[in-house]
């Protein structure tokens, strides 16, 4: 670990104001894991949510975080006194004509309702952070980077942002320019992110750091068993880039002689649809649905599975995987993985260290997984190279080593800024 920010340094009575879109969020313990990373290296956070927690499980993870936790109006109509106060005494800042025109102008190319409530809820933020905050932190470049950029301008702060994937690939490109080129610096967890941004912003403040894995997650795992069937794992949110449908498409057209048993982990809006779907391919017997799970869950699904699936593709409104953190995770836990060459899994998943297929190819999906299921040597030799890469690649020390370095700077350019 880095050395952690001494206690006697004037950024030490700094606050940071990190601001998320949910909190918590079963999908997002990368957040979790490197928010409490920074606070092992004595920086002092304080989280600022745009959004309530709708997931029934919350991840022991991010119960040990210790900042504090506010929640801004995640729709305006629901806390207009809140938002009336924010105004006013936003209206008195310093920066608050300079934000205005600027929000007008992203407005003017955004006319969205979405917009005037990023607006809204920065003027909340702005009127209410407290005097010891130095800096502003974004989690994604979206709606999370608009907010936290407006109560920047509003309260003459700096801030930054770390974008992952989503944020990145649904965004227009004259945002992400605009908001590169005005936060002190950005980080992004894969390779693709990082040359897209790149090209649109000056890269010097633009760095790559990749997500990881403490040494506790990355334990060896028990051994997964070669009988028969063979227990597939696949975990993700049921939306369209996670291509559940192709690998359900897959698994049908397996050879009779196949025996397997695939257990789905993760919420979201298309389960009903697929649950439907595997019915009338015939597979309903052999699927076991779980649903959303909290990380203690989710492993113990690790522990059990002999081989993991994920079937990324790029959506229709651009969204993908960047490197899923679930593909690191299962790797971490010497299971041998299958996915697909979507977004940015080929930086993770190289020669030897799993199977990468085309997206979208069910028969291609389909023939890959054939061939696994039929060789547990071969799954094994995967498994132990994937969990040996991890090891070595993807510490999380390294990023949130990196990411403390920046913030403290940030901390320490802020004390000797006039405001």
């Amino acid at each position: 670990m880095a050395d952690s920010l001494p206690h006697d340094s004037p950024a030490s009575d700094r606050t940071i104001a990190v601001v998320v879109k949910g909190w918590p969020r079963l999908s997002e313990t990368f957040i979790a894991r490197e928010l409490i990373g920074l606070e092992a290296r004595g920086l002092r956070l304080r989280l600022y949510s745009l959004r309530h927690p709708t997931d029934r499980k919350v991840h022991a993870t991010a119960r040990a975080l210790q900042a504090p936790v506010a929640y801004l109006p995640e729709y305006l109509w629901r806390e207009p006194l809140r938002v009336w106060h924010g105004w006013w005494r936003a209206r008195r800042l310093a920066g608050y004509g300079h934000a205005c025109r600027l929000w007008l102008r992203d407005l003017a190319r955004d006319l969205t309702p979405n917009r005037i409530r990023r607006f809204g809820q920065a003027l909340v933020l702005a009127a209410e952070l407290p005097d010891d905050t130095g800096h502003l932190y974004a989690h994604f470049l979206h709606t999370p980077a608009s907010v936290a950029r407006y109560a920047a301008h509003l309260r003459g702060l700096s801030w930054s942002v770390s974008a992952h994937a989503k944020d990145i690939w649904t965004t227009p490109d004259w945002e992400k320019a605009e908001k590169l080129a005005e936060a002190a610096w950005a980080v992004t967890c894969t390779g693709a992110g990082h040359t897209h941004l790149c090209a649109l912003a000056d890269k010097r403040t633009i760095e790559l750091v990749y997500h990881g894995l403490t040494t506790e997650e990355t334990a060896p795992a028990n051994p997964a068993s070669a009988g028969s069937p063979v227990r597939l794992l696949t975990v993700g949110r049921a939306v369209p880039k996670k291509g559940v449908d192709d690998l359900l498409q897959a698994l049908a057209a397996l050879p009779v002689t196949c025996d397997w048993r695939l257990t789905h982990v993760g919420g979201g809006p298309l389960l009903p649809s697929l649950k439907r779907r595997a019915d009338e391919l015939g597979l309903a017997a052999r699927i076991e649905w779980r649903g959303a799970r909290d990380e203690d869950e989710v492993r113990e699904a690790y522990r059990s599975a002999d081989l993991f699936i994920l079937a990324s593709r790029i959506a229709a409104d651009g969204d993908r995987d960047g490197i899923p953190n679930v593909l690191v995770e299962a790797m971490s836990h010497r299971l041998p993985v299958l996915a697909t060459t979507a977004g940015a899994i080929p930086e993770l998943v190289i020669d030897g260290t799993g199977v990468l297929v085309p997206p979208n190819d069910p028969p291609a999906l389909a023939s890959a997984l054939a061939a696994l299921i039929a060789d547990p040597q071969y799954r094994q030799a995967l498994g132990t190279a994937g969990h040996r890469r991890v090891r070595q690649e993807f510490a999380a020390s390294r990023g949130h080593d990196r990411i403390a370095a920046l913030l403290t700077t940030s901390l320490c350019v802020s004390l000797s800024t006039p405001r």
